[in-house]
């Protein structure tokens, strides 16, 4: 054979090899961008059947260091916690923990948080038999109590609704639902960047419950075609298998949060600015607030009913404390958001607990609301107790 001949050979298949290995390149992004089935192949893990499920959803600042990471596809986060290992087992009183970076725990251990210390006393329970007059004796067949923290960082009650509306599909018995004031401005309630970056279903809880948002604002991420595509997806891709990758390693260490050795404590000393999110003094009002979508995770959750707690904060002793209760509220801010969260609690019959001074300013870790593992105890106490009251007084 000529050489001249083989290499125009050559050059043919490698014309026909490139040419359709473009083509099929080009169809596949098509393909990919018209169906885009990102949301769904999160639903693909390797946790709860390779490496357990982790004890609270992924997320990490630093994921080479906690071996997680933060991620905005809804499927991956729940298909890699322990809530998705099964279905749910028939002795079980599932009890979903809902709210910001305290219920999450911030610099703690997964072992450490609320949920652990709430399943703690469980277990404690269930072992001595006194569960079964505790708990089960409310039940039609008495059960263990299970709680799973699906708490997740960055305050807002449409982001604790959103995830809610994830967790309807594991059948949870009961919904404990942590708050604070800095969840309830309107100007928060699409902030966290799991809504933005999950607009259709953030803009069908808007629609469907009334929310006073607009399901339509432009913080709320809509994906043009090109994004949509694999090679626009390729960061959400890669993310999804990163995830994967670093179960491998939460597995062998436990570790799932990059803490720190040393961090700065709530700030004492305080400014003698008033406002509260662009309002001002002398008092708040119900319109101020997202009350409504508090009232739209009580439809949600039906028939499970929602206990809600006005979870602990650090009480400042230092400067300017009596304009402020700490860095994040004004005293004549929280006072009527305190008064306002009773008034709807009662006129409407809700579940509710406020817990706002309940533990010592020395268990707060870095900010007004994070917690130590000894704070979280103290904690843990006080809620079982209302979960006790709440499972009585749904009956």
């Amino acid at each position: 054979m000529p050489a001249d001949w083989r290499n125009e050979y050559r050059l043919r298949l490698a014309y026909h090899v490139i040419w359709k290995a473009g083509a099929l390149f080009i169809i596949a992004n098509l393909l990919f961008g018209l169906a885009y089935p990102l949301p769904a192949l999160g639903r693909l893990s390797l946790y709860n059947r390779l490496v357990p499920g982790r004890l609270r959803l992924p997320y990490a600042d630093n994921p080479d260091q906690a071996y997680s990471l933060s991620l905005d596809n809804l499927e991956a986060l729940f298909a890699s916690h322990e809530i998705a290992a099964g279905a749910k087992p028939a002795d079980e009183y599932r009890v979903i923990l809902i709210g910001d970076s305290a219920t999450w725990g911030f610099l703690l251990p997964a072992g450490q948080t609320l949920s652990a210390h709430l399943n703690e006393i469980a277990t404690d329970l269930a072992e001595t038999g006194d569960l079964k007059g505790i708990l089960g004796a409310t039940l039609v067949s008495p059960k263990k109590a299970r709680f799973y923290n699906l708490g997740y960082p960055v305050m807002s009650l449409t982001k604790d609704l959103l995830i809610l509306s994830y967790a309807q599909a594991y059948q949870p018995d009961l919904v404990i639902w942590l708050t604070t004031l800095e969840s309830f401005p309107y100007d928060k309630q699409l902030f966290p960047p799991l809504l933005q970056q999950n607009a259709q279903p953030t803009a069908r809880l808007i629609e469907t419950y009334g929310l006073n948002l607009d399901p339509h604002d432009p913080s709320l991420i809509q994906l043009n075609f090109w994004q949509r595509t694999l090679v626009g997806a390729r960061r959400p891709l890669a993310d999804l298998a990163r995830l994967q990758l670093y179960g491998l390693m939460w597995a062998a260490t436990g570790i799932d949060q990059d803490i720190p050795t040393h961090y700065a404590p709530p700030q004492s000393d305080l400014t003698d600015e008033l406002s509260f999110h662009n309002l001002t003094p002398p008092q708040l009002s119900a319109a101020d607030l997202a009350f409504e979508a508090l009232a739209a995770g009580v439809r949600l959750s039906q028939p499970a009913p929602v206990l809600m707690i006005n979870e602990p904060m650090f009480i400042s002793q230092g400067q300017n404390s009596d304009l402020r209760y700490n860095f994040y509220y004004p005293r004549w801010a929280y006072d009527d958001y305190r008064r306002l969260l009773t008034e709807h609690c009662t006129a409407q019959g809700w579940h509710c607990r406020d817990l706002w001074d309940a533990i010592p300013a020395q268990e707060f870790t870095n900010s007004a609301v994070h917690l130590s593992a000894t704070g979280n105890q103290q904690l843990a106490r006080l809620v079982w107790q209302a979960v006790v009251e709440t499972v009585e007084g749904a009956k």
